[in-house]
């Protein structure tokens, strides 16, 4: 699957959010949700910034800035 089939599938099963889910180094899951209309075949590249200082062992606060790049495969 492709980012340009993951659009039309959202698209025409009307989704309305998208639910972003990674695990951290010790194998704990962690997701992301947002809106669908920020979700573009950019987004496969570019990634979504996220506040990683909430997530155990990551980051302190001022070095939290991270991006979490979605692989469509």
């Amino acid at each position: 699957m492709n980012a340009k089939n993951i659009l039309h599938y959202a698209a025409d099963n009307e989704a309305r959010f998208v639910s972003v889910r990674f695990t951290d180094l010790l194998g704990a899951w962690h997701h992301l949700s947002f809106p669908i209309d920020q979700l573009s075949e950019d987004s496969f590249e570019d990634g979504f910034g996220f506040d990683a200082s909430s997530l155990r062992g990551w980051a302190a606060i001022n070095e939290s800035d991270m991006l979490l790049v979605p692989d469509p495969g």
